[in-house]
């Protein structure tokens, strides 16, 4: 593990305990119960924070690049990631109706602006950082297989940026029906599934050609 990735992963620590519910031990039972609410917010954020956490960790088993690019990028998506935690949080506390104050129908639209940036940005960077790998597939000397890949993730990250983006205009367009906006991250599984299906399919062809 290099120091970019030591350094990468204690911020994805502090980002997570930014999620806690509270940072102090209750001194009542009642306290207790009033912080258990907040269980699902805390679930779901952690669980999206560590998608993130372990498409990085991908990539720097993949690669294991520190050249400056890389250290630019990294630091640059750390920075995104650390700025996305509280639109994150206080998004689906809103969702959830835990903890969070009530939303006025006006801030909606915004609150969605600053998500879907935060959302695209995070998914730019990680499209960044593939493409500085294929820029550099000769000095890394990638095998064909691995430059396919390369250009997978780097199609399936910039789909999911379109997303988002394509949320945060929709609720500016339409600011009277935001969830609409919401909904539409759901999308995210479609360039998933296709870009899983597609490396599936590469894959098999790719085991037959060599086994015959």
């Amino acid at each position: 593990m290099s120091r970019l990735e030591g350094f990468s992963d204690t911020a994805f620590g502090f980002a997570i305990t930014l999620l806690v519910v509270s940072l102090a031990v209750p001194a009542h039972f009642s306290e207790l119960l009033q912080q258990l609410q907040g269980l699902p917010v805390f679930a779901v954020t952690f669980a999206l924070v560590s998608v993130i956490w372990y498409a990085q960790f991908v990539f720097f088993r993949r690669y294991a690049m520190s050249d400056p690019v890389t250290v630019v990028l990294t630091l640059l998506l750390l920075f995104v990631v650390l700025f996305y935690v509280y639109p994150l949080k206080f998004l689906f506390s809103v969702v959830f109706s835990v903890g969070a104050a009530p939303l006025q129908a006006r801030d909606a639209p915004l609150l969605f602006l600053i998500y879907g940036l935060g959302f695209a940005g995070v998914n730019l960077c990680l499209a960044l950082l593939y493409l500085n790998a294929y820029w550099k597939r000769d000095e890394l000397k990638l095998n064909h297989w691995e430059r396919f890949v390369t250009r997978v993730s780097i199609a399936d990250n910039l789909v999911t940026m379109a997303i988002g983006l394509l949320s945060a205009g929709l609720a500016l367009l339409v600011p009277t029906d935001t969830a609409l906006a919401g909904y539409l991250y759901f999308a995210v599984a479609i360039p998933k599934a296709v870009a899983g299906w597609y490396t599936g399919r590469r894959a098999r062809a790719h085991g037959k050609s060599h086994s015959s």
